[in-house]
């Protein structure tokens, strides 16, 4: 039998539109019941996994409590550090830097931030975790809650797609994916979803 992973991008945060990535910011009411309504008809999840910030972290917690099963944080599933541009608007960056990151999201990098290159290996890293450890064992339904970035990661790994095309995935708030993991086959994308 197989087993799935579902991916469920937290919902609105009092931010949106800014760059937050390590920046710990919390959802807002919307945005709370983005999530209640994206996992409102839940299969039976076995076990939870989240990105310790608290627009993921805090939902994970609630509905890990209501559903019974564990939950698991795991740093490496946080989002992409966007150094010196944390919790800035577009608007409020030097226009010349905003037009070199539009131009070569992959080639630039905003001052101190992370790479693209070491953001997908740190998320691809803990992605093949997971599946190694689910191949291993019983068939499960397991849910991830984490950011629109770790989602086109982790799609493009599945889609084995380069670092340019992570930009033309949409991750829109409350997204849900859902990911097969055949039995001694590839993980393969079921559907993506807002």
């Amino acid at each position: 039998m197989d087993s799935f992973i579902d991916l469920l991008r937290h919902g609105e945060t009092a931010s949106t539109g800014a760059f937050c990535g390590t920046s710990d910011v919390p959802l807002t009411a919307p945005g709370w019941a983005q999530m209640v309504h994206a996992t409102a008809v839940a299969p039976a999840w076995t076990a939870l996994h989240s990105s310790p910030a608290s627009r993921c972290a805090s939902f994970a917690q609630h509905l890990a409590t209501q559903l019974e099963v564990p939950l698991h944080l795991n740093a490496a599933f946080g989002e992409r550090d966007f150094g010196a541009w944390e919790g800035l608007t577009a608007a409020e960056l030097p226009p010349e830097l905003l037009a070199q990151w539009w131009q070569d999201p992959v080639g630039f990098t905003p001052p101190a931030a992370e790479t693209v290159a070491a953001f997908r290996a740190r998320v691809a890293a803990a992605w093949h975790a997971l599946v190694v450890a689910n191949s291993t064992a019983a068939p499960s339904h397991q849910l991830l809650i984490t950011h629109g970035g770790v989602i086109r990661v982790i799609l493009a790994e599945v889609l084995q797609q380069p670092n340019v095309t992570l930009w033309q995935i949409e991750v829109p708030p409350a997204t849900l994916t859902r990911l097969r993991l055949a039995a001694g086959g590839q993980p393969s994308l079921v559907f993506h979803r807002n």
